[in-house]
């Protein structure tokens, strides 16, 4: 089962909950749990999970570029490009790689076939070990714009390949995907083919206002069931509470504002490390998830 942890507000505990989710269903004798990091412009479940990387490789995507002694600037490249990630200008033809989303119209349509695709590295993904939790993670090079291509390949990478194993309590490895925060194109990658979104926030007006916003994402974009993870209870007001009765979206858990786990969050431990005895909340947690995420199935 695949599990999107999401947020639209940053710094509502996101991490903190997928982090504390793997390791969870790690204790449980039999269950080997992949956590993937998609936040890849600022991954940071590592500085928790502190795994042992075993493999790492460059990725990117195909861009063209242009062989000028066969180009004959006739300007079809840049008439087909939707992006406008290629011009021609008198007798020059401009890449903006920036821009590129690597479909391959321009090669395609090149009618002197002066245009070959080569690859253009946006950054790299790695996995490996943490305890009994499989991981990878994704990390977009410093000035890229996309991350969407790093993600789309970190999943192809570490995830694997349909059949997707059974739905349901007990059903199929867990498989944790820690998305970026908002609800950007990153987030809507990350999200895609999962079985089930998790929304972490916060009961505060700015915790609601972007819950808001990411569960439009998940459920009319993209037909995802949701659930929701109340961070920091005890602060704000009652906003989170009344919208997801409204919404019909089921509180699944409530962890309250406590100084240990802050404390904790800043040493670098997570918080069934700190507080072991919320492991069988989590494990709880996961079950629940199933059952809604089945439930979700059946109703398709």
């Amino acid at each position: 089962m695949i599990v999107a942890v999401a947020s639209g507000k940053g710094g509502t505990g996101k991490t903190t909950v997928a982090v504390s989710l793997a390791l969870s269903l790690a204790a449980d004798a039999g269950v080997v749990p992949l956590f993937l990091d998609c936040d890849v412009e600022e991954p940071n479940a590592a500085l928790f999970l502190r795994p042992a990387i075993q493999e790492r490789r460059e990725v990117g995507q195909m861009i063209p570029e242009v062989d000028l002694d066969k180009c004959t600037c006739c300007g079809r490249c840049a008439e087909v490009c939707q992006y406008h990630a290629v011009a021609v200008v008198g007798k020059k033809v401009l890449v903006f790689p920036e821009l590129c989303h690597g479909c391959g119209s321009c090669t395609l349509n090149c009618p002197a076939g002066a245009i070959r695709e080569i690859l253009d590295v946006m950054g790299t993904i790695e996995r490996g070990w943490a305890g009994g939790v499989e991981f990878a993670q994704g990390t977009m090079n410093v000035g890229e714009a996309m991350a969407v291509p790093i993600i789309r390949q970190l999943k192809r990478w570490a995830v694997p390949p349909p059949p997707a194993p059974p739905i349901g309590e007990g059903g199929g490895r867990p498989i944790i995907l820690d998305a970026p925060p908002g609800t950007a194109c990153p987030v809507v990658e990350t999200m895609r083919g999962a079985d089930l979104v998790l929304m972490v926030t916060e009961p505060t007006p700015f915790g609601l206002h972007d819950l808001r916003l990411a569960v439009e994402v998940a459920r009319s974009e993209l037909g995802l069931p949701v659930g929701v993870v109340i961070n920091r209870e005890g602060v704000g007001d009652r906003g989170v509470d009344g919208f997801c009765a409204a919404e019909s979206i089921p509180i699944l858990m409530r962890i309250p504002l406590d100084r240990r786990i802050a404390e904790a969050y800043s040493d670098g431990v997570s918080l069934v490390e700190a507080l072991p005895t919320y492991g069988k909340s989590f494990q709880q947690l996961y079950k629940q998830i199933g059952w809604l995420a089945e439930k979700n199935e059946c109703c398709l």
